[in-house]
């Protein structure tokens, strides 16, 4: 299991964009240094667009954060780029067989802890702002 790659490209776009404020930050610039392709940096502008993190008008290069670092935490990144069903980081397979002791009690006895991992990972992440990774590169 693993969170996907979006998530610390995210990241990286919005620590470009802070860090090369003062010139026009292009898709094509983004992705030479992130090593990927345009098109994955444009879609998940997208969704930092749409989460009102960076603000970016169509037809024009560039893109500009809508908020200081000190107000933007990870957990915010995390939510808009990563599509989790339900708000669910974890799933428990379905329909186990009631016949089965285990089968019958596993969906009782992992929900509560997977709820707490999950939380603890959310705690973690809305604790860290963008301006303490950004401070990691001066």
């Amino acid at each position: 299991m693993s969170i996907s790659s979006r998530f610390s490209v995210g990241v990286h776009i919005l620590a470009l964009l802070e860090y090369n404020k003062e010139n026009t930050t292009t898709s094509d610039f983004m992705a030479a240094s992130v090593n990927t392709n345009p098109a994955l940096i444009r879609k998940i502008m997208g969704m930092l667009k749409k989460a009102n993190l960076i603000d970016v008008k169509p037809g024009v290069a560039g893109a500009k954060l809508t908020k200081d670092l000190n107000e933007i935490t990870l957990l915010d990144v995390y939510n808009a780029v990563e599509v989790v069903k339900e708000n669910e980081l974890f799933s428990i397979h379905k329909a186990p067989t009631i016949d089965c002791e285990v089968g019958n009690n596993i969906q009782l006895t992992l929900t509560p802890i997977l709820h707490t991992a999950q939380k603890a990972l959310e705690d973690q992440l809305a604790s860290v702002t963008l301006e303490d990774v950004v401070k990691g590169f001066r």
